[in-house]
């Protein structure tokens, strides 16, 4: 007898995660037909279908109505569908009014269910460029594809190709290790911040090179915004000790970690008399070879526009 939706989605919930890729794999079919109805026949509307898979994996918990599934799935196509068609930045999420939306962490939105482990190992089946893209637009707060961009050094239409790529190929890696067992990767997420937490604090002390020294290659190669690179300790040293001498602070607010890869935003917090002194935050891409950094990418992110003055 064929396990109901309902059925499936209570396993998900409570970590069964073969259930919840054979609740994708039923609900395929009439996800690929909203999707063409709104789209049309092409890729467009598979990569719809492959985010609402990754959505699906990350609000499964929120499904208040287990046998609602199908139509909670094709409404989250539809808004993908339409995300699209408005060319618009952010994660398609806005259209789903009736879940509940405390928006957490980022990370925590996987460390809460034992989807998490599965969503981690498929991850770690791309190639660490797919899987840059995809860290940063669902797990961060860079989301917009001009800030990805940035973020790694690519142009924007690489971010789009490798985006489509990643989520494809995501997709294909959830269902091939679906019932294979997981490691567990909150250890390594809360590792990760610990040392992040470790390095902010002996920069503000003083000592932010021999943290460096403790997991950074000393070849390590940075990138910076405008375009200048550096190799060793030594420019990453000077310019936070320039920051706090400027009295500007980097305060952590998440952490993203695969085996090698490592994404850390910060708030940069200005002075009081000098509020733009710096971009509002920050974004450390680290790439990891045998534990230490080797590659390094910091991106600022871009201050709001101002709000234009309404003429009185």
């Amino acid at each position: 007898m064929q396990p109901t939706d309902a059925g499936l989605v209570r396993a998900a919930q409570a970590g069964e995660v073969s259930a919840l890729g054979l609740l994708l794999t039923r609900h395929r079919p009439a996800l690929l037909a909203v999707a063409y109805g709104v789209l049309g026949y092409g890729p467009d509307a598979e990569d719809a279908v492959q985010e609402t898979a990754v959505i699906a994996l990350r609000r499964i918990g929120d499904l208040r109505d287990p046998g609602a599934a199908g139509p909670w799935l094709r409404t989250v196509v539809r808004n993908a569908c339409r995300t699209r068609l408005r060319a618009a930045t952010p994660v398609p999420l806005d259209g789903l009014a009736s879940l509940p939306s405390t928006e957490p962490d980022p990370a925590d939105l996987l460390d809460g269910h034992a989807t998490g482990d599965w969503v981690w190992q498929a991850l770690a089946e791309l190639s660490p460029p797919l899987r840059l893209v995809l860290m940063l637009r669902y797990f961060t707060g860079v989301t917009a594809y001009q800030e990805i961009a940035d973020a790694c050094g690519v142009p924007v239409g690489t971010v789009r190709s490798r985006l489509a790529d990643a989520r494809g190929k995501l997709a294909r890696a959830l269902l091939a290790t679906a019932d294979a067992a997981h490691d567990d990767v909150l250890p390594l997420a809360r590792s990760r911040r610990r040392e992040a937490e470790e390095t902010l604090d002996a920069a503000r002390r003083g000592d932010f090179a021999a943290a460096l020294a403790a997991h950074w290659s000393p070849t390590v190669e940075s990138s910076w915004p405008r375009g200048h690179r550096t190799i060793g300790y030594d420019y990453p040293v000077r310019a936070m000790e320039r920051d706090l001498t400027d009295r500007v602070h980097q305060r952590l607010t998440n952490v993203v970690a695969a085996r090698d890869i490592t994404i850390w935003e910060v708030d940069l917090v200005n002075p009081a008399d000098d509020p733009f002194h710096c971009p509002p935050g920050a974004v450390w891409v680290q790439h990891l070879w045998a534990g230490r950094v080797q590659r390094f990418r910091l991106h600022h992110a871009r201050r709001p526009a101002p709000v234009p003055a309404r003429a009185g």
